[in-house]
């Protein structure tokens, strides 16, 4: 089960997500979450505590950071573990979101 906490500070957001980030788990980001995130100017998303992220985690982060970016939110993703960063950048997630994206 995932869980997420937030703080805000001024016009910017942290989300700290805790807990595998996959298909069970995006209904709960996609319809929470997302709707939230997209009033903020600065979103970064703490990944301190998620082990691991399926393929569907990864259509959600993509999808999550092109919207938001769209609407003009800069999202950051950030204390990645070493295990998914692994995964990220073996499926080059860094290179397709863009440099600052992924920290």
């Amino acid at each position: 089960m995932i869980r997420f906490s937030t703080e805000e500070e001024n016009e910017n957001l942290e989300v700290k997500i805790e807990g595998d980030l996959d298909i069970d788990s995006t209904e709960i980001i996609d319809e929470q979450l997302l709707p939230l995130m997209g009033k903020y100017k600065k979103v970064d998303v703490n990944f301190a505590q998620v082990p691991f992220v399926d393929s569907s985690g990864m259509g959600l982060l993509l999808n999550m950071v092109r919207s938001l970016g769209e609407k003009g939110t800069v999202v950051t993703i950030s204390h990645i573990r070493k295990e998914v960063r692994d995964v990220f950048e073996l499926l080059q997630i860094p290179d397709i979101l863009g440099e600052g994206v992924v920290i």
